[in-house]
């Protein structure tokens, strides 16, 4: 307690296939019922058992759906479809089980593991790698003329096999024992004329790489080969910025393997691509491409309307000609209609937006990876603290505070080579309104409300890990520190009404903290006025979100011991401490609480101005009419509710306060 944590970023694991995501509900009227369609599975005719996998394929996309599947074993009745003597049946076999995945979460996921569909899965993934070697198209054409089948099921394996391997370390395992690096590296060869395979590997690369040494070795000087000449690739589409982005981190999970000598230079191809993808401004993409989409649907109506026009004439030159019906008639069993629509533009916007996201989320996982892990955090802070609390805390205000830690050398050299951190703070700013406004009005780009809304909340998070391991230097000096802190005072007071979103919330109080915790540690002045202070920390302790209730706990905690050094204060500490006593006593969460303890600690740990407001509130007699509350919670309400490692931060705050009631009495002063 009483520092700010570097958050680690996994990939999340969802990647649903079709034009629409996971849904919960389904409107419209129902489809076939599950039983039906599971039983056309083992249908003689291959276009019925397409056709049955496209259905099921789309139903699971409702999540609600899913358990009606899973009682009627759906994994086991489509696994075998994976290596049916069909290519289209196979494709959307394996679509249908990539929705599972996606749509079910980790659960459904160890599942389909547990129910064997890594055999067929891999199976199919190597006789993909071998056929794509033949260099062409499947002799059986779909309705377009230049369908590649054998890519196109390896695309929707890859991501099936993605999504299995980020919620399975059973998956992962058999990926490394099966030896399907070497066939998914066989598929990235294609990024030159199948960036979405290529993609969909670099994906399931990220996945698979990330803490799993035993992969390591298995990535010789062929497959960095294979991963240089991808990063490398100088096409400008907003995929292929996605693809290098995605690469970019897969070749930072295995940097182990690098040479010593070439490792600052792959950290600078690392930044630099990262740097590329930021530097591109998405909102000014999207009103781009917003255009873009408009004016092909235009020429595209012009079109259909001349065609219209000239079949028109055609039939009014010929009275015996049979009318030709303007709509088409659905023959049976027809999947054009589960089949994805083609949104080149909103696609590259995505893409866009989801590699701006992905640069963030690496970055924050290069600042913190050389951090303690979770369990030594909790060691220091279990036995520095109480040392601390004695030895300085009281003159120090900020003492309970950890000093940051640094970066490495050629990381920091490679972060300022490629001004991250300047762009990174663009990346903070709300999106752009024009490009909101567009989504707002547009169905189909509304979701991109959301994807804007992280990449801001990943930048803040970013923005909190560089301040916590970057020194001040790096950081542009003192200047530059107030005017980050007026940014983000103006993200947080520029509204009517103080910002109620959670993850903007964590986000934004997290890189506060930081900052203000760098900030006094530098006795530089503080930002945000008493006023504002309260505001958002009144805001914040109602968030449903413990983080965000710790975090402006800790910010009141810093801002309040910067406050106690200086003149006619005793005011606004006399608010602070009243502030957090209530937080300390009232917060049902005993690390809230804690937090609360440790922020008094700082507050009134030394000063004239302290001292004054600490006997206007009465904080000694609350705090020992408190303490033995305090140590009731934790022996009620700490077991089965907290880690151990968390009981032992709890115990290291009781013991804290009572040296600061302690301390508190041998003040001398007037009795309360």
């Amino acid at each position: 307690m009483g520092k700010s944590r570097a958050r680690r970023f996994r990939r999340a694991p969802f990647s649903p296939t079709g034009p629409e995501q996971c849904r919960e509900e389904e409107d419209g009227p129902e489809d076939e019922p599950a039983a039906e369609l599971l039983e056309k599975l083992q249908h003689p005719s291959a276009e019925l058992r397409e056709y049955a996998c496209a259905s099921i394929s789309k139903l699971l996309q409702q999540k609600h759906v899913i358990p009606v599947f899973l009682q009627r074993d759906v994994v086991r009745c489509l696994g075998p479809l994976l290596m049916d003597h069909s290519l289209a049946v196979r494709e959307t076999a394996a679509g249908a089980l990539r929705n599972l995945s996606a749509c079910g979460g980790f659960e459904v996921c160890d599942d389909m593991v547990t129910k064997d569909i890594m055999t067929p899965l891999v199976a199919l993934l190597k006789e993909c790698s071998t056929g794509l070697d033949a260099n062409q198209a499947s002799p059986k054409k779909c309705r377009e003329m230049n369908k590649n089948y054998t890519e196109d099921i390896a695309n929707e394996a890859i991501n099936l096999l993605w999504n299995i391997c980020e919620c399975s370390s059973t998956a992962v395992h058999i990926f490394n024992k099966e030896g399907c690096l070497e066939a998914v590296l066989h598929c990235l060869k294609k990024f030159s004329t199948n960036v979405d395979l290529a993609i969909s590997v670099a994906n399931c690369l990220q996945a698979v790489t990330e803490d799993n040494p035993d992969l390591l070795s298995s990535f010789n000087s062929s497959a960095q080969q294979i991963l240089e000449t991808v990063m490398l690739c100088s096409e400008s589409t907003m995929k292929h910025v996605l693809l290098r982005t995605l690469i970019a981190g897969t070749v930072w999970n295995i940097k182990d393997t690098i040479p010593a000598g070439s490792l600052g230079s792959t950290l600078n191809a690392i930044l630099k691509i990262f740097s590329e993808s930021l530097a591109i401004d998405a909102g000014k993409m999207i009103i781009l491409m917003n255009e873009a989409e408009r004016n092909r649907l235009k020429l595209a109506a012009e079109a259909e309307e001349n065609m219209s026009d000239a079949v028109d004439n055609c039939v009014s030159e010929d009275d015996g000609m049979e009318e030709i019906p303007k709509e088409k008639v659905r023959r049976e069993n027809d999947i054009s209609d589960l089949l994805p629509f083609d949104k080149w533009e909103l696609n590259e916007v995505t893409a866009l937006l989801t590699a701006q996201q992905t640069a963030l989320e690496i970055i924050v996982n290069m600042c913190c990876s050389e951090d303690p892990s979770d369990d030594e955090w909790e060691e220091l802070s279990s036995s520095d603290e109480s040392d601390l609390f004695m030895e300085n805390s009281y003159n120090e205000g900020s003492g309970l505070l950890m000093s940051p830690l640094c970066l490495s050398d050629e990381v920091n050299s490679a972060f300022l080579n490629n001004l991250i951190p300047k762009k990174i703070l663009e990346k903070t700013a709300f999106p752009n309104s024009v490009a909101l406004d567009i989504c707002m009005h547009n169905a189909s780009w509304k979701p991109l409300i959301k994807k804007l809304n992280a990449v801001q909340c990943r930048a803040l998070t970013c923005l909190h890990s560089i301040l916590l391991v970057s020194d001040m230097d790096c950081l542009g000096g003192a200047s530059a520190l107030q005017s980050l802190a007026q940014h983000l005072s103006q993200l947080v007071f520029s509204k009517m009404e103080l910002p109620t979103d959670t993850e903007f919330l964590e986000a934004i109080t997290s890189a506060l903290r930081a900052l203000l915790q760098t900030m006094a540690s530098k006795n530089i002045s503080q930002c945000m006025t008493p006023d504002q202070l309260l505001a958002l920390c009144e805001a914040g302790i109602h968030s449903s979100n413990a983080t965000v209730r710790v975090n402006v706990v800790s910010i009141l905690g810093i801002s309040g011991s910067v406050l106690a050094k200086g003149q006619d204060t005793s005011e606004t500490l006399k608010m602070i401490g009243k502030f957090l006593l209530e937080v300390a006593m009232k917060e049902p969460s005993l690390v809230v609480a804690g937090e609360a303890l440790d922020a008094l600690f700082d507050v009134f740990a030394d000063g004239k101005e302290a001292e004054k407001a600490a006997l206007q509130i009465k904080l000694l007699s609350a705090l020992k009419e408190f303490q033995p509350v305090f140590k009731m919670r934790i022996r009620k309400e700490g077991k089965g509710q907290y880690s151990p490692d968390q009981l032992c931060v709890l115990d290291n705050v009781k013991m804290n306060l009572r040296r600061f009631i302690a301390y508190q009495e041998t003040l001398g002063k007037t009795p309360t």
